[in-house]
């Protein structure tokens, strides 16, 4: 084989086992590689198209009218007042006004008479009387308390109104004004504040209808005390006194039937 066949040889092997790579502009150390090229190409492109998407949804919500909900706003109480029997009842429903509601309920509710507290203070605590008392103080001091935590939600809701609507409003705008992400996170720190007030004109709701059924469960638990105590005293009487005909003369008349 000749010196000139053994360069052809080795010269085709060369060209079939390179990349597909050339120098430029005649220099041998600066190499384009089209494949490599290509390749980064694509990388480029499905980065800017990952970009565009995460852009979008940073700044472009357009159909955001599908979360919209209605704020139910509250209607005001109207009590009717014929001969004062209510006075200060609608104002105490619908205002912060703790002096109405203490105005509301002294004008709703039966008053202890002079002559019942006279009676009243010859009495022992524990007894039927002082308990039916103790249920009368502690509904007279919950249930204004109650009347004004009622007001005060109402008068709230009216209040907070417009700072509801309007963000609402900014909450399912699509426009880019008020879509960039750090707007975003502010739509939803005012969301988690109005959340954190409702809860708590909730949480003072609450509490007066667990003080009102704590009243309430008083009542009946002194009615119940009361007629097992009535019970037992009639069997004590008609153990110790016979009531039958038989014996009418020793009958005992004045017993708890």
């Amino acid at each position: 084989m000749t010196k000139r066949q053994k360069w052809i040889i080795g010269g085709a092997a060369l060209l079939l086992t390179a990349t597909p790579s050339f120098a430029l502009f005649g220099i041998g150390d600066i190499v384009f590689d089209p494949t490599s090229y290509a390749n980064l190409v694509s990388q480029l492109t499905t980065i800017e198209t990952q970009y565009n998407m995460l852009k979008n949804n940073i700044e472009h919500f357009s159909f955001k009218q599908q979360w919209q909900t209605t704020l139910n706003a509250m209607k005001n109480a109207n009590v009717r007042n014929m001969f004062g029997e209510t006075n200060g009842m609608t104002v105490a429903l619908n205002t912060n006004s703790p002096a109405a509601s203490s105005t509301a309920w002294t004008a709703a509710t039966v008053p202890v008479n002079g002559t019942t507290t006279i009676y009243l203070a010859g009495q022992t605590p524990g007894s039927t009387q002082l308990s039916e008392l103790a249920m009368i103080d502690a509904s007279d001091s919950v249930s204004p308390d109650c009347l004004t935590a009622v007001g005060q939600y109402r008068a709230a809701r009216t209040q907070n109104a417009a700072a509801n609507s309007s963000l609402a409003s900014d909450q399912l705008d699509g426009s880019t004004a008020t879509n960039s992400e750090v707007e975003q996170l502010n739509l939803l720190n005012a969301a988690d504040t109005q959340k954190m007030s409702e809860m708590q004109s909730q949480g003072v709701l609450q509490a007066c209808l667990a003080s009102e059924m704590a009243v309430s469960n008083m009542e009946q638990r002194n009615a119940t005390a009361t007629d097992l105590n009535t019970a037992a005293y009639v069997a004590q009487q008609r153990a110790a006194d016979d009531t039958s005909a038989a014996n009418e003369g020793n009958t005992w008349d004045s017993y708890l039937p």
